[in-house]
């Protein structure tokens, strides 16, 4: 393994599964938070460009650390090699986001 480790974080984001490489992962001070920073991206030697991963590239440009609600996680791993960072739509699959908050905006009221 490299001396300084990767990790892939697989995340929910409003009905897409984003899966990213980062060189942080912490506990947040902010209650029920994960906490990444150092964002890894392809380099752009390639000739071939993945639009998945420029859209990536685009939505966290210019950030240092982001924060993902820990119900939003689907898993965090240690990996040896940066991989291609995407993001993938959800259609109907076995992936629901977990319930939340039932009398919040759109939810029902108690009685």
């Amino acid at each position: 393994m490299s001396a300084e480790p990767i990790y892939r974080v697989v995340f929910l984001n409003q009905n897409e599964i984003y899966e990213i490489y980062v060189r942080n992962v912490y506990q947040s001070d902010l209650y029920g938070f994960l906490e990444i920073e150092g964002f890894l991206f392809g380099e752009r030697r390639q000739m071939v460009v993945d639009p998945a991963e420029e859209r990536l590239k685009a939505q966290f440009q210019g950030v240092n650390r982001t924060y993902i609600p820990l119900l939003a996680v689907i898993r965090v791993d240690e990996v040896e090699q940066q991989g291609v960072g995407k993001i993938t739509e959800v259609k109907g699959g076995n992936v629901a986001q977990f319930p939340g908050y039932p009398f919040g905006p759109g939810g029902g009221k108690p009685g």
